[in-house]
């Protein structure tokens, strides 16, 4: 029996020394692998004789220097070691501190391997920006994601990335305005662009002119008012998603052709009065906005495919987008507000209820969110009021209430009891008040 154990004992410790995962085909330990970080893929190479290649096949690769404690030189040297005929991923997360990085060898390296998705996050330590090799640029068949950051991009001529679906512009600087142009126009078929700026200083006007293009996001966090000025054109006739944010130092933002939109979020665009920005939104069937009051209201455009809407109500005779919408929406089913405004209600404030109930209450609406509702302000009271008299087809209204101190309590309760027993149009509306 002792013997029988001995025996089996040595035949499971021999069992569990086998490198039984050496064992596995190598298209399963490719797969394997390209979920690990490369710094560990790359260190598998000591393991044994065949380890030492798999990981130059590995399709997915990401160089973090600050993370994995490599240099530029090492991954030039990795880099022409890979010996895979393609690659899924490259992502290059590099801080240059001595100044002798060549991105062309490296872009170069890539492009060979023709590289489908490619992410370039690169900081000098002057903080000067790497200037992207617009020389590499002439012909790409197999890019099909290309996300920079932190990069100079001078193209003087048309690019030509013939694959490319989707790209991210995160905080690059463009040598001139032609340079913006010469690379988008060179994307027949992007569909997805993102934007994301922190100064206007490298362009005033920001084409975006792609046939192809179905979804766009453009953000600026720059607060400085010595930065404003300047715009967006936007010219993108198959467009259907559209997320525009924190515009509070242009002068325009102009959506010139947009006929397929779906969805958009305009919020935080601040400083654009005179621009009629909402006439391009026409055939959007849910909408975000966050306007400025002094918005300039479209004259005959009806919002026929509008079911849901959002606004938020932060600024002075808010209530004033809020008729417009309702009066230009006819089949409005869901209404959030997002009561975020923190100022009195102006003194001799007046509302000019629409002239007739807006056929969205009449026929549609059966939704109202409410959150942050001022249970204290004569307008929020007033436009809630107006709401459940008409709104014939509610199921049901939530309004949110922002903490207040205990001895306000009973007042609170006061007031929501004198909504709560307001007639409303809709008999099975059930009216909810729900605590932040």
């Amino acid at each position: 029996m002792e013997q029988k154990r001995k025996i089996g004992g040595e035949s499971l410790r021999n069992r569990d020394a086998k490198d039984m995962i050496s064992e596995l085909p190598e298209a399963l330990l490719l797969q394997i692998l390209s979920s690990v970080p490369t710094k560990d893929v790359i260190a598998t190479s000591v393991l044994s004789k065949r380890w030492k290649s798999v990981w130059k096949m590995v399709q997915k690769l990401k160089f973090e220097s600050e993370i994995d404690h490599v240099s530029s030189e090492d991954v030039y040297r990795l880099l022409i070691m890979h010996k895979a005929p393609f690659l899924e991923s490259l992502h290059l997360k590099i801080e240059d501190t001595s100044g002798r990085l060549d991105i062309g060898i490296l872009i170069g390296i890539a492009f060979s391997r023709h590289v489908r998705e490619l992410v370039l996050d690169l900081f000098h330590d002057d903080q000067e920006k790497v200037r992207f090799p617009s020389g590499l640029c002439s012909y790409n068949n197999t890019l099909e994601v290309l996300k920079f950051k932190y990069v100079l991009l001078d193209f003087p001529s048309r690019v030509c990335f013939n694959a490319l679906r989707e790209l991210h512009l995160f905080h690059v600087v463009f040598k001139n305005e032609a340079s913006v142009c010469n690379l988008l126009s060179g994307c027949p078929r992007l569909q997805d662009l993102v934007v994301e700026r922190n100064s206007n200083l490298d362009v005033e006007t920001y084409t975006i002119a792609v046939p192809s293009l179905q979804r766009l996001t453009i953000e600026e966090n720059y607060y400085a008012t010595e930065l404003s000025g300047g715009g967006y054109v936007i010219n993108a006739p198959s467009l259907k998603y559209l997320n525009i944010q924190c515009l509070d130092h242009i002068d325009f933002c102009l959506i010139e052709n947009a006929p397929e939109l779906v969805e958009a979020k305009i919020l935080d665009v601040s400083h654009i009065p005179n621009e009629n920005i909402l006439a391009s939104l026409t055939s959007a069937k849910c909408l975000s906005l966050h306007l400025p009051s002094e918005i300039k209201y479209p004259t005959g455009s009806i919002f026929f495919q509008l079911v849901s809407l959002e606004v938020y109500i932060d600024k002075i005779n808010w209530w004033n987008l809020l008729s417009f919408m309702l009066d230009s929406s006819p089949k409005l089913q869901i209404l959030k507000l997002f009561g975020l405004c923190r100022e009195e209600c102006p003194v001799g404030w007046e509302w000019n209820q629409p002239k007739c109930v807006p056929e969205c209450l009449l026929l549609h609406l059966e939704t109202l969110v409410w959150t942050r509702y001022v249970w204290g302000r004569a307008d929020t009271k007033q436009v809630a009021t107006y709401i459940l008299k008409n709104a014939r087809q509610l199921k049901k209204a939530t309004l949110s209430t922002p903490y207040i101190e205990p001895k306000m309590l009973k007042t609170r309760r006061e007031m929501l009891n004198e909504l709560d027993s307001v007639v409303r149009a809709s008999k099975s509306c059930h009216l909810v008040f729900e605590p932040e």
